[in-house]
């Protein structure tokens, strides 16, 4: 009897042990739609589904009042837009500090501010401003007696890596290194922040499905991929993913600096050429992420740190330019109504599996090609060079319509592009504008083209990008 109590007790301390090791789970608040509920009708749908952390993408006031007193933390965020105005002058954040955070905080409990999103990729070229920019936030929550409970960072797109696989092998892209990755790595260490990843296994898996199998994509039972440097396996490729940033960070002394995942998820609808995007297989990621992060430890490289995740996102936005999965990443209708139920909290999950663990046999439909998974980096995401780089072709605005219009013509006429898709009607019509249709077509003419060198310039219409044109558009 004696030894049974122990046993029982040892039990219960290593469960204890396990639930204050794991992390936390939030959820981004986006906005681009014209028919969410009320902010006050949104804090009370997050309350409901036990969600203590939101991110959104700026600082309405609407917004913030409502969640005052919710016990709701919340990042907010400081636009790109804004970012040259906060880098050149510290009397700008002082301004910005005391409008958007002071005057909602404590009663709002703001935990961390984003200034700027995924910069590295914002087409109007603000990365000089970024670390300036968030310095001088952090110095003006100094200076009115926060900087202690606030922290400042700053999202960060995987495409910042210049290589992902294997995740040992991670590092950053040199061009990014000196000017803005070590400046920032280094603020983010003094401030005792930490640093912002996006991470999307969706766009790894829809770019190479003849290499990624869907079950290592969705945190399913997988034979696992080991690391030959190292000799760890992963099971998913999201923990492969973010342990190719720690070992990035690594590379460069900074292997101390915490990480947070401040979006990730899985789209329930896409484009015909999105392989992979259905509720189903949303249900199984969003899901079993949910179950990995409430009930395990860390990754293989940092089994330690908790994983800290944001899911994208609350809502389906319809008003997102981009393909179809750009208007399907929410968990909830604009109604209110679950896409697909999966819980989301601890207590939801000893109460009964997750639908991400029931999907464990949904019928995917797509089966994956390979029975050996490798991992490759999401989109943009650079690996070494004896592996598949991911790569778009979008229109340069600054060229002009005439010469937009001439290359577009162009591309879909003699260069063969598939230009059906933004035909009037079609699925990717909207955005209904030269530019947007424009990348379309230099995108199919130039993966027509294998992505050859010279095959997306246009005479200058065009330019190659590595982040997937949906995260920025």
């Amino acid at each position: 009897m004696a030894s049974f109590t122990t046993l029982t007790s040892l039990f219960v301390l290593l469960s204890l042990l396990s639930i204050a090791n794991s992390g936390s789970i939030g959820i981004n608040y986006g906005r681009i739609a014209n028919n969410l509920p009320t902010p006050s009708e949104v804090v009370q749908l997050l309350k409901s589904q036990g969600i203590n952390r939101v991110k959104l993408y700026d600082t309405d006031s609407a917004v913030l009042t409502a969640l005052s007193g919710s016990n709701i933390s919340v990042t907010v965020a400081l636009p790109n837009e804004q970012l040259s105005d906060a880098a050149s002058k510290q009397s700008f954040t002082d301004s910005w500090v005391q409008s958007n955070i002071l005057r909602y905080y404590p009663k709002t409990n703001i935990e961390s501010i984003a200034v700027g999103n995924e910069v590295f990729v914002d087409p109007k070229n603000t990365t000089k401003f970024l670390v300036p920019a968030m310095k001088n936030v952090y110095a003006s929550l100094v200076k009115y007696g926060v900087a202690s409970s606030i922290k400042v960072s700053s999202p960060v797109a995987l495409s910042a890596l210049q290589n992902s696989y294997p995740s040992s092998s991670g590092s950053f892209k040199t061009d990014l290194i000196e000017p803005v990755i070590k400046p920032m790595l280094s603020f983010l260490k003094q401030s005792g922040s930490f640093l912002a990843v996006n991470i999307y296994p969706f766009f790894a898996y829809v770019a190479n499905t003849d290499t990624i199998s869907l079950d290592y994509a969705l945190f399913r039972d997988n034979k696992g991929v080991t690391d030959p440097n190292n000799g760890l396996i992963y099971k998913s490729l999201f923990e492969a993913q973010i342990d190719a940033v720690y070992a990035a960070m690594k590379a460069l002394n900074f292997d101390d600096v915490k990480m947070e995942i401040t979006e990730t998820g899985w789209p329930s609808k896409g484009d015909e050429k999105e392989t992979g995007a259905s509720a189903d297989n949303a249900a199984a990621y969003n899901g079993n992420l949910v179950k990995r992060v409430l009930t395990g430890s860390g990754t293989p490289l940092k089994p330690d740190e908790p994983l800290n995740v944001y899911l994208f996102a609350l809502f389906n936005e319809n008003q997102k330019p981009g393909p179809v999965s750009e208007r399907n990443y929410g968990l909830f209708y604009p109604t209110k109504e679950k896409v697909y139920d999966i819980t989301l909290t601890q207590e939801g999950l000893e109460a009964g599996p997750n639908n991400g663990s029931k999907s464990q046999v949904v019928k995917t439909p797509v089966p994956s090609p390979s029975s050996t998974p490798t991992p490759a980096p999401v989109v943009g995401g650079g690996v070494e060079e004896s592996k598949v780089v991911n790569t778009w072709c979008v229109a340069n605005e600054k060229a002009g319509a005439e010469q937009l219009q001439a290359a577009l013509d162009y591309a879909c006429g003699e260069g063969g592009a598939d230009c059906r898709p933004i035909q009037q009607g079609a699925t990717c019509h909207n955005p209904d504008t030269l530019a947007a249709h424009a990348s379309y077509a230099f995108n199919s003419y130039y993966q027509k083209k294998a992505r050859g060198t010279g095959t997306c310039d246009f005479k200058g219409a065009a330019y190659v990008v590595t982040q997937h044109p949906s995260k920025y558009s």
